[in-house]
């Protein structure tokens, strides 16, 4: 497995209509060759990270421009085009949840 993490700036007072893209992108964004879940963080001084765990199998069928017009959508909100880093997940843990009583 494979993750992709990209960290990204918005300008201020955008997050609202930032979230309204992401939103409407949200299908385009699971249909990335390879996406098993997708997390995005975003911290109160607009600074963010996008974090993809991808099956490594499928990562190769991943067109960059097709993640870049993704990103495209969120032009005018963000403070700079985020580069994405890919590396090899070396630990992916979950907590069991405890069942209901």
């Amino acid at each position: 497995m494979l993750a992709r993490v990209t960290p990204y700036k918005m300008k201020p007072d955008s997050r609202d209509a930032a979230i309204e893209i992401m939103n409407e992108l949200k299908s385009d964004i699971l249909d990335l060759p390879g996406m098993v879940r997708f997390i995005n963080v975003w911290g109160q001084d607009g600074n963010g990270y996008v974090i993809s765990l991808i099956d490594e199998s499928a990562a190769k069928d991943t067109d960059p421009e097709r993640i870049k017009a993704l990103w495209g959508h969120f032009r005018e909100h963000l403070q700079g085009m985020p580069e994405p880093q890919t590396g090899e997940v070396i630990a992916h843990w979950e907590k069991a949840a405890t069942p209901a009583q």
